[in-house]
Formats: C-alpha cells, sequence, structure tokens
C-alpha cells in the first residue's frame, strides 16, 4: 500500500507538501498537478484518521536564538525560514536573551507541542540538550559548538580574528586591542585566538592579556571595554570587536572621545548594522549569517526526513573589507 511518502517521492516534493495538498492547505497549481499525478499513478488515497496516528510531530520547528536584537541574528532567521517555508514548514522563533532558563522552557515546549525539530545558537556552555534529544527530534546547532554529538553549522572564528587582526597590521598600527563576547562562548575564544595569533607573530613583544578584554555580545560590553581600554597609561591605537554590536558600542565611545578612525584603527568581526562613520573608514569581516540559516534549516530537515548518517559541523568562510583609509 502506498503512503505519503511514496506520494512525496514520485512528485519530487516533500512529505509536507502532500499532505497540504490533501488538506487543501494553498499550495501552487504545479505542485497540487504533481502530488494528485503522482496518488493516482500510485492509486493512493488519504486517509485523514490514518494519517493523523501516522504523524508523530507537526509541521513546525522552533528557532532559539540568545538576542533577537542583534541583526546577525535576524539574518539567519531569514535563512531558516526561506528553507522551511518552501518545504512546508513554519518556523517558531524563540529569544533566550543567553539565558539558560529561558532557553530550557523554549525546548519543553518544542517538546510539547511535537515541533519537528530545532536549530538552537545555544545561550552558553550549560545549555541543556538532553531532553529534547531523548525525544528522538532532530536538532542542528548554529553559530557556536555544543558538546553534543549533533549537527551543526559555524564560522570560521579563529580565521575571521586572524585576517581582522592582519588588516590592521597591515594599515600601521601596533597596539591592537580586543573586545570579545564571554570568554566561554567559543565563538568569543577563537575569534579571539586568530587576534592573539596574528598579533604574537608581527609583535612578539606585546603584552596581550593587558589589550584583551571579554564583556557582552551587545553594544552595552563594547562600550564598556572601550572606555576601559582608553583609560589605560598606554591606550590600544586601533581594536578588533569580536561581533557587529560590540563595534557599535565600541566606535560609539571613540566617537565620544574624538577619536574616530582612522586616527584609531577599527575591524569588526560582522557587518555593522548601524554607524555614523563612512562604510569604508572601518575594516569589516563579513559573515554570511544568512547562508548559516539556510545550511541548518537544510541540514535539520534531512533530519526529519529520515538521514541518519554520522552528525557533521559545516565550517562557513567569511569575507573581509579591508577599510580604504590608513594611519596617517
Amino acid at each position: 500500500m502506498a503512503t505519503i511518502y511514496d506520494v512525496a517521492e514520485l512528485a519530487g516534493v516533500s512529505p509536507a507538501t502532500v499532505s497540504r495538498v490533501f488538506n487543501g492547505t494553498s499550495v501552487s497549481d504545479e505542485k497540487v498537478a504533481a502530488v494528485r499525478a503522482a496518488a493516482a499513478t500510485l492509486d493512493f488515497t488519504p486517509n485523514r484518521a490514518a494519517r493523523s496516528l501516522r504523524r508523530q510531530s507537526s509541521e513546525v520547528i522552533a528557532l532559539v536564538i540568545p538576542d533577537i536584537e542583534n541583526p546577525y541574528f535576524t539574518e539567519m532567521a531569514r535563512g531558516v525560514e526561506d528553507v522551511a517555508s518552501e518545504a512546508g514548514y513554519s518556523v517558531v522563533l524563540c529569544n533566550s536573551d543567553a539565558q539558560v532558563e529561558k532557553e530550557a522552557t523554549y525546548l519543553r515546549i518544542a517538546i510539547a507541542e511535537n515541533m519537528s525539530g530545532v536549530i538552537i545558537a545555544t545561550a552558553d556552555e550549560h545549555s541543556d540538550l538532553d531532553g529534547i534529544l531523548a525525544t528522538g527530534r532532530p536538532v542542528v546547532a548554529v553559530d557556536r559548538s555544543t558538546a553534543y554529538d549533533i549537527d551543526g553549522v559555524t564560522m570560521a572564528n579563529r580565521a575571521a580574528g586572524t585576517s581582522a587582526t592582519r588588516s590592521l597590521i597591515d594599515a600601521g598600527h601596533r597596539r591592537i586591542a580586543y573586545i570579545g563576547g564571554p570568554a566561554h562562548i567559543d565563538t568569543a575564544a577563537e575569534r579571539a585566538a586568530g587576534w592573539r595569533s596574528a598579533l604574537t607573530t608581527a609583535h612578539p613583544d606585546l603584552d596581550l592579556d593587558g589589550l584583551e578584554r571579554f564583556t557582552t555580545f551587545r553594544v552595552d560590553g563594547g562600550r564598556s571595554a572601550m572606555e576601559e581600554l582608553l583609560a589605560l597609561p598606554e591606550p590600544p591605537d586601533a581594536v578588533v570587536a569580536g561581533n557587529n554590536l560590540i563595534g557599535v558600542g565600541a566606535i560609539q565611545v571613540l566617537t565620544e572621545h574624538g577619536r574616530t578612525p582612522p586616527d584609531v584603527g577599527v575591524a569588526v568581526i560582522g557587518s555593522l548594522p548601524f554607524t555614523t562613520l563612512s562604510p569604508t573608514a572601518v575594516t569589516v569581516v563579513r559573515l554570511p549569517a544568512r547562508h548559516m540559516g539556510v545550511t541548518a534549516a537544510r541540514m535539520l530537515l534531512d533530519r526529519i526526513k529520515g538521514d541518519t548518517q554520522p552528525a557533521r559541523t559545516v565550517v562557513l568562510r567569511n569575507e573581509l573589507q579591508p577599510a580604504s583609509a590608513t594611519r596617517s
């Protein structure tokens, strides 16, 4: 006896689309025709009661992110939604505010609502995925790694820190500080390692510990760390900002002190969401956030469809856009 999965394979669509066709949900005429032709060929007759019994999860996935106000994560969410929608799935966006307790609540909701899977940028190293994984639902980690054997999509973070720092060195800067997010988040730690490696190679005599700051991934974190650095007896002549919002905060403080680029060099890992400076005044390491969302969603949908290959991690490359102005 043919199943909904057989119809989906023959029609070249997802099982969710087949379900939408027979439930009367809006689907393109082309897909409706393909599904109905496949059903006729296979002598498939939809049975609502049987279909309901077979279905163990809803056509909904959860996307759990730590900061919905950060354009980096909203851009990533767009990539997830585009892929999920095309496959007939809806996305529930959950903002954890980087709080483990709030994150845990959303994961419990995902279980209670029988969501098909979860894409998550974990709050920190204490994030507990045991419950959701115990249900057999697939989980894909994005932006940062976890201790779990699950699929993941990350950026080349160490390379981003290295290229940002080298760009400032090439522009003539020497005392280059680093401001990153929480040190226990591997994204921040790896970008700091790239910064440290580049500076150690170029200027092995520098005291890098005095130029390194870990804070929040938000504007206020960038502001407070930049104030600390400017208050040093010998302030830095450049700074690498570990993410876009840290970059905004650092630039705000530099501007308030009358020390805008290229007087003080600035390299930002991640595209600046807003700044009063010329976009050519700041070095930017562009991160493909939307591509991260697209990749994660495709990996999750593959798992939902039954993919059983070993867990894999995809590492996405970044793109350096050096500042056009150099220090005089």
